[in-house]
Order: structure tokens, then C-alpha cells, then sequence
């Protein structure tokens, strides 16, 4: 590659996705010219195609909603599931800072968000968990609002799409799910489709943005406004430093190496390492097990961060119990021969549907969350080949509430029943032959669960016991609206495999989101944020949004640091007509 020219910014952000954009978004607004450079050939990152949740406790946004917490309540929930992880420094900057990150960027740039009635914490029954308030989602967005900029926006997962439309993981998903038992959601969904076909007749897609498709947009729309230079196909390769400063970083952009010159601080931001196979083969117990993992985050997202960082004296944290946040997944076979990955967020916890081991039992609250399902997956697959489990409908819970990639009722089972995706039998019996388990552990299995599951109950795991269980159950049915019967024949199954949304482990760095060296001290010049840096959640999941809430938070934080310690340093004029176009 040939020798390429320098390039000066006061910050370099490598990453685009939540915790860069939000860096380069903070930085610019102080003043400071941005560079953030992504290796993908579109913007977003795994934020582009996520949920579009956060976490942040103490927001206006919960205020505003009736949510008034205790002081340190969060901080209790946290340091709870964090255990012997928990770190105090750090915490306590994310709830300091978080709210009024998110204050700022409502305030003041493109991105906006809306608080659900309730969402409670995945273990709302612990020690400082909330019931609602902390987690919330990015408003929809107009894509015609982004210009040239939307052919570059990251795509979402096909699979999470019905007729080319991207569902919302708020409202959206009640009313799609209820389409055919409720007058107002059928009107809903007539709307939602109409208004999508009539975009699509007029622009060729789809101009409704949601989930994290629209956080990524919102984000690259704030930024573009702000004077951020966005390179893309651009891959940081190697930082660079003077003396123990990193200085900026060489960047491949054009078929040519450029040194890029950060006068005040380079920002970590590229995404974590879930397609990085030797940290991979080190991190995950299944995978050190020969099993396999899926992740639908994109391929880019190797580790770079991690690897630069510890060629400068950066240190990896794998002490976590937990290396990513982890999730069930099914293999979606597409029609051009590829395959799609579904990760399994709802459908665990209707009523009618269980989960079964490779051996035919059950093994878990399937209603709890996903994260905590998987662990539950890859302890109950030791010593298989595989980590693996069996998600079982009957049919009358399948046609209601559809099963992974499977849509409910109108929409036809054939397609996935041809491809393989779908098991089908006419008995229980006829459907353990079809998945190769044991067919009388398998009757046994769901006799047994049907016993309790007639009054309401699951006496075995406590399914519909837990706030969140509930939650994701479906709230008109009762008395238990994670629990029925299976009885409705033909019975059906989809193989789960153990995947994740992002990475836990990673950088360590401290409350300013400095990159620490070995010895604990500070690398002067060196920032990480998002899922680069190691989890504030001390490798546990503890509600919907733990990984966007504090990337944003950090990537504002660092930002700030930076700018703070720059103050008095750069060219104040230039600084200050900067910030006077900001507002």
C-alpha cells in the first residue's frame, strides 16, 4: 500500500457506531475538529442494526414519566449483579454523566428518544432494580431527513423485517403481534404497511426508520451537522505516539496509508471483537469447547480497538464472567443460498412455547432474558457436540405469536417448513423423531410442564413469576401470561444456538474512559468507549439497553475529558467561532 499523506484533527474516533458517534458528536460541539473514521463501507455499526434501546437511570425523560428514583438506587441494582466486578469509579460516572448525556443530545443534536409506561430491569426482583424508568428507545426517523448520507446507513437484519417493513421494538411489536385479536392493532398495521408500500412505490424503500436504524441516523445526521469528517472504508490500523502520548493513528483510506494527527486525543471506538476467532477461542466457553457461536453483528468488528490498544501498553480485561452479552439465535436459510441469523428476544416467553435441551428436557425459565437463556443453554449442552437447544410451540401458540423468524397467523408456515428452518409433527412423538431426541423424555418432558401450566403455574422454573417474564408474555392472557398447555397438535421446533450482541470483555479504562496501562495509570491521549471497553455491568446483563446507555454516556464523557484538557491549549478563536455555529 503506498505511503500516504498526514492529516490533523484535535480527535480521531474510530468506530461509528452509538459510543463513536457520540465522541465526535460531543467533541464538535465544544469546538474541536473531528475525524472519525469507520472500516465498514457504512456507518452505524452494531447500533445500526440493534434494538435502539438504553439504559440510563435518573433521566429527564423518567422524571418527566413519574419515575423518581432513590440516590444510589442504581448504583445498588448494579453493584448487585456485578458482584466482585463492580467498579464504583466508573459507575458512578455513568449515572452521573448518562442523564445529562442524554439531556444534551435531546436538546441539542438530531437524536431523540421515548420513554416506555414500564420496562423493568431483567432482574426486577433484585436489590436497587426498577420496574420502568431506565430503559427507553430512539424515536423513529424520516430518512429523507439524512440526504446523501442514507445510502451509507448500516442495513438492518433482514430477518427482523416483515415485507421489507423494520418493526419497532415498542408500540410496533404490541400491535403486530396482536394483529388479529384486536381491532385497533389490525387498524395499526393497515396504517404501518400502507404508509411503508406507498414509500416504497415513490422512493424505492422504505423511509421509516426505527430501532437502532434510527439512532444510527439520528446520530450520522447530528454529526454531519456538526462538521464531523466521516471517513468510511477506512480501517485505523496502527496508532502513533510521542513518547508515551498517542498522538493519532494510521489510517488505510484510498489505497494509501494516512497518519492522522489528533491534536487533543484518539477515542476507541470500533465495535468490540465478536468475529475475532483467537480472542473468541480464549473467552467463550463453548467455543474453547469446540462448539460453535453466532453473532449477527457485523463482520468489521474483529477487535481492532483492543489490538491497538495493547500494542501501546493497554490491557484486555478477561476476568469477566461473561465475555459477551449473549443471545439465542436461529439459523434463517435465505433463498440465495446464505444464512440468516434471528435473535430470539420475545417469543421465549409467550404462553404454549417451551424450550428442551438435546435431550429433551427442559432446563431454564425460557421467559427469562436472553442473556440469561444462553448461559443456561451452553451449561446444559457441556459435553455435547454442539450447544444447542429446542425452542417447542403447539399450534395454536405458533399461529398467534409466531416462533423466530416464523410469522403468525395469516402469514403462511410452508416456506419454513421446506427450507428446514421449521420442525413439524403431527404428535409429540412425531416431532422428537423429527429433532432426534428421545420421544417418551420428550412426552415426559411436556406432561409434566402441562400439569402446572393447566392452572397457570410452571412449579419447575417459575416461568411468569418475574416482572420481566411478564413483560414479555402476553398480557391478555391469563391467568399467567407466560403459561398454557401444549396441547394443540401439530407441534412444532426451532434449533436455538448460542450467539451475542456485543462484547462485555475489553479494554480497561477508567471513569474519564482513559485507556488504563498495566501499572493503572492513565495512557495520556487514549480513549475507549462502547463495546471496545470492558462492560460497567461487570460482565452481567441487568435490562434492555446496557451496552447503547453507556456508550453514549462514555463516548460523551471521553469527549469531554478531552476537551477539558485541551482548553487553553488549541486555537481559541478557531475553537470559539466553532461552538458559536453549534448554537
Amino acid at each position: 500500500m503506498a505511503a500516504g499523506h498526514v492529516q490533523e484533527c484535535d480527535v480521531l474516533v474510530v468506530g461509528s457506531g452509538v459510543a463513536g458517534m457520540s465522541a465526535a458528536i460531543t467533541a464538535a460541539s465544544r469546538g474541536l475538529k473531528v475525524i472519525l473514521t469507520e472500516k465498514a463501507s457504512y456507518y452505524g455499526g452494531t447500533t445500526a442494526r440493534s434494538g435502539g434501546w438504553l439504559w440510563v437511570p435518573g433521566t429527564h425523560l423518567a422524571k418527566a414519566y413519574g419515575h423518581n428514583e432513590e440516590p444510589d438506587q442504581a448504583l445498588t441494582y448494579i453493584r448487585d449483579q456485578a458482584g466482585p466486578n463492580f467498579d464504583e469509579a466508573r459507575v458512578r460516572s455513568f449515572l452521573t454523566n448518562g442523564p445529562k448525556a442524554v439531556e444534551f443530545f435531546m436538546a441539542k443534536t438530531a437524536v431523540q428518544f421515548d420513554m416506555p409506561l414500564t420496562f423493568p430491569d431483567y432482574h426486577a426482583e433484585a436489590p436497587g432494580a426498577a420496574q420502568g424508568g431506565r430503559s427507553f428507545v430512539t424515536r423513529p426517523y424520516d430518512a429523507r431527513e439524512l440526504g446523501p448520507l442514507l445510502k451509507t446507513l448500516g442495513p438492518v437484519l433482514p430477518e427482523l423485517t416483515v415485507f421489507g417493513v423494520t418493526i419497532g421494538s415498542g408500540k410496533d411489536i404490541i400491535h403486530f403481534m396482536r394483529v388479529t385479536r384486536s381491532v385497533q392493532s389490525a387498524w395499526y398495521v393497515t396504517k404501518r404497511l400502507a404508509k411503508h408500500f406507498a414509500e416504497v412505490r415513490r422512493y424505492g424503500r422504505g423511509m421509516t426508520l426505527t430501532n437502532g436504524n434510527a439512532l444510527a441516523a439520528r446520530l450520522a445526521k447530528s454529526a454531519a451537522d456538526l462538521g464531523v469528517a466521516l471517513w468510511l472504508s477506512a480501517p485505523a490500523v496502527d496508532l502513533t505516539r510521542d513518547g508515551e502520548r498517542v498522538t493519532g493513528a494510521v489510517i488505510e483510506r484510498g489505497g494509501e496509508k494516512v497518519t492522522v494527527k489528533a491534536r487533543c486525543g484518539v477515542v476507541l471506538a470500533s465495535g468490540g471483537f465478536p468475529h475475532n476467532v483467537e480472542r473468541l477461542k480464549r473467552t467463550y466457553p463453548h467455543i474453547k469447547a469446540g462448539q460453535k457461536h453466532f453473532s449477527p453483528t457485523p463482520q468489521t468488528n474483529v477487535g481492532d480497538g483492543a489490538a491497538m490498544a495493547e500494542k501501546v501498553g493497554g490491557i484486555f480485561d478477561d476476568t469477566l464472567p461473561n465475555a459477551a452479552a449473549w443471545t439465542p439465535m436461529s439459523l434463517v436459510p435465505r433463498k440465495d443460498g446464505s444464512t440468516g441469523i434471528f435473535p430470539h428476544f420475545i417469543d421465549r416467553a409467550k404462553p404454549g412455547v417451551i424450550a428442551v435441551d438435546q435431550d429433551g428436557r427442559r432446563f431454564t425459565n425460557e421467559a427469562n432474558s436472553y442473556h440469561d437463556v444462553v448461559q443456561a443453554m451452553i451449561k446444559a449442552s457441556e459435553g455435547k457436540s454442539e450447544a444447542a437447544c429446542w425452542l417447542v410451540a403447539d399450534h395454536r401458540a405458533i399461529r398467534r405469536y409466531g416462533l423466530g423468524f416464523v410469522k403468525p397467523f395469516p402469514l403462511p408456515l410452508g416456506s419454513h417448513l421446506r427450507n428446514g428452518y421449521l420442525k413439524k409433527g403431527a404428535s409429540i412423538a412425531d416431532l422428537a423423531a423429527q429433532i432426534n431426541v428421545n420421544a417418551a423424555v420428550l412426552e415426559g418432558t411436556i406432561r409434566q410442564y402441562n400439569d402446572g401450566a393447566q392452572f397457570g403455574r410452571d412449579p419447575q422454573f417459575g416461568r411468569g413469576s418475574k416482572a420481566y417474564n411478564r413483560y414479555q408474555g402476553d398480557a391478555l392472557h391469563g391467568p399467567n401470561p407466560c403459561v398454557e398447555p401444549l396441547k394443540t397438535g401439530p407441534f412444532y421446533a426451532i434449533k436455538l444456538v448460542p450467539g451475542d450482541l456485543g462484547s462485555f470483555m475489553g479494554i480497561k479504562t477508567n471513569e474519564h474512559g482513559q485507556v488504563l496501562a498495566s501499572q493503572g495509570s492513565p495512557i495520556p491521549g487514549l480513549y475507549a468507549a462502547g463495546n471496545d471497553a470492558a462492560s460497567i455491568m461487570g460482565g452481567e446483563y441487568n435490562g434492555a439497553g446496557i451496552t447503547l446507555g453507556p456508550g453514549l454516556t462514555f463516548g460523551y464523557v471521553a469527549a469531554n475529558h478531552i476537551a477539558d484538557a485541551s482548553a487553553g491549549h488549541l486555537d481559541n478563536a478557531a475553537i470559539k467561532g466553532r461552538v458559536a455555529l453549534v448554537q
